[in-house]
């Protein structure tokens, strides 16, 4: 089993250093250095190429925000399909302009895509983001019944929605579906920020305190992914409310 494990990772790397042009030498030290070379060969030319892709994107979009639209933009005028019009919806909800968000959201809802839970919940968020709360439950109730939405973004902003309509029970009853451990600090910071708007400090304390409290025992890297949160959490608790 081993071999053939070994067979696979050299054939794999072999494969992707011909098919990307890669230097030829690479070859010679995935044949000649089975293993040692094909990790090797993975690491500088597969994993970290797709990490220094990642961070140039993320430069690129701080650096020239626009260019990502420009660049959508194009590709939908050129071919104008339902993933090209999505794909720029998302990038102008992403930069918060709502109303292009909206508009190429509505106008991708046609033919088999009419009820697509992804699009409709989208629209629900640039409503929301839009403080048009109405046009945000009503795009949440068209989806609330797909299996895809008890534990979505979706079903979180409807909550929030619930929430500012009035209906704090409902709000609060939804609210809870994300508090579990070790997990939705996002989700669980504004369960604690609704127990506060809603003067139920004690329940707001005791959930921070979790918060905290589980922040201790994390990895580093969940900690570095989550740190923000994990110091809201931490200055709401030390403020008193």
């Amino acid at each position: 089993m081993y071999f053939y494990l070994i067979l696979a990772l050299q054939g794999y790397c072999v494969y992707h250093c011909y098919t990307n042009r890669n230097q030829y030498y690479w070859i010679l030290a995935i044949i000649f250095l089975p293993v040692i070379g094909s990790l090797i060969y993975l690491f500088m030319n597969v994993i970290q190429k797709q990490d220094i892709d990642k961070v140039q994107q993320g430069l690129t979009a701080v650096i020239n925000p626009s260019k990502k639209i420009i660049d959508l933009e194009k590709s939908f005028r050129f071919a104008a399909t339902f993933e090209n019009q999505v794909a720029l919806a998302d990038a102008y909800l992403e930069a918060e302009h709502f109303e292009k968000a909206i508009e190429n959201y509505e106008a991708s809802l046609k033919d088999v895509f009419k009820e697509d839970f992804y699009v409709i919940s989208r629209l629900q968020e640039a409503h929301y983001f839009s403080s048009e709360f109405d046009k945000a439950k009503e795009y949440a109730e068209r989806i609330k019944d797909h299996q895809k939405f008890e534990k979505s973004r979706a079903s979180f902003l409807y909550a929030l929605t619930l929430e500012k309509e009035g209906s704090v029970e409902a709000a609060e009853t939804r609210l809870k579906t994300f508090d579990a451990p070790y997990a939705r600090y996002q989700e669980r910071l504004e369960l604690a920020k609704f127990f506060i708007r809603n003067t139920k400090t004690t329940e707001a304390r005791d959930l921070l305190y979790e918060i905290v409290t589980e922040s201790e025992g994390m990895s580093k890297t969940s900690h570095r992914q989550n740190r923000v949160l994990i110091k809201k959490a931490k200055d709401l608790l030390a403020s008193g409310f």
